[in-house]
């Protein structure tokens, strides 16, 4: 075997120690430039993913190729106020929390109401909205109100908080997977009733040509917000704070007139932190 003269070997030693100094330091750079670029964690930096569904207007829904409703465009404009663009995919209510926590999607966009259970799989942002509850049947159905569906067949969809309720109420309720499931039931007669959120049942009545009416209304227990991966606090919080921004400066008010014109806010509701005032509709300032 050969030996390296002493002078050689020091040298081939402080070469190797300079090698591995320099790749430290190149890791460091890296982990700096993916906090800077890349602050929230995102799947593709600068680009917001959000999981969202297809067909349940005027909340989120997919219309000429273009995903909109209230709770997608008010999240188009809290994202740019973040300087990042949204890329929406559609997919069943109940794969999206767990989608969202596998970090399949940064962020849930679909109506979602805060509740306990909920909360063991993922982390919500500030509630941006309310909701009732919508009561949908047949027409000329005699269903008037919610404690009349004991022994009915009930029709809710999968995973939501009127799956919630329902199974609560012990209804025994047929779980489908999307909002058209429960509508082409509610035609075809072989469900007595919809549980669903009332601004979807409400727009699902008014398109069905007499097919289905709105019985009945209560309000939602808990606010809706958006949902993101358990333990995504940059992104929660960046969420939160565009959130505010954009409740005070009018955007929140201009979608709501947009899609649910004539709704009354409850006078307990505030949207986001609470610590924002909310901008007053065109329609309030003029009678004002």
């Amino acid at each position: 075997m050969r030996f390296l003269p002493a002078v050689t070997r020091a040298a081939a030693l402080g070469a190797a120690t300079i090698l591995a100094a320099t790749a430290l330091t190149a890791c460091g750079d890296d982990s700096s430039s993916d906090a800077t670029t890349n602050p929230y964690g995102l799947a593709q930096p600068g680009v917001l993913r959000a999981g969202t569904l297809t067909d349940a207007p005027p909340n989120v829904y997919l219309k000429d190729g273009r995903f909109t409703g209230f709770d997608n465009d008010l999240l188009t404009a809290v994202a740019g106020k973040l300087g990042l663009t949204v890329e929406f995919v559609g997919t069943d209510f109940s794969a999206l929390l767990s989608q969202v926590n596998n970090r399949k999607f940064d962020v849930g966009s679909s109506s979602i109401t805060i509740t306990e259970a909920r909360k063991k799989t993922v982390d919500f942002g500030n509630g941006y909205d309310f909701g009732y509850f919508g009561l949908d049947v047949p027409a000329g159905s005699p269903i008037t109100n919610f404690d009349q569906l004991t022994g009915k067949r009930v029709v809710v969809v999968q995973g939501t908080v009127q799956d919630d309720y329902a199974t609560g109420k012990q209804l025994n309720p047929v779980r489908v997977p999307d909002y058209n499931g429960a509508i082409n039931q509610l035609k075809a007669g072989t469900a007595d009733a919809w549980i669903a959120p009332a601004e979807i049942g409400e727009k699902s009545a008014a398109d069905s040509n007499g097919k289905i009416t709105v019985a009945a209304k209560q309000l939602s227990p808990a606010p809706t917000a958006y949902a993101v991966a358990k333990g995504n606090d940059k992104l929660r919080e960046a969420l939160n704070k565009s959130l505010d921004e954009v409740i005070a400066d009018g955007t929140w008010t201009r979608l709501q007139a947009q899609y649910y014109p004539g709704r009354p806010i409850p006078a307990d509701f505030k949207p986001g932190s609470g610590a924002v005032t909310v901008a007053p509709s065109a329609s309030a300032s003029a009678a004002s």
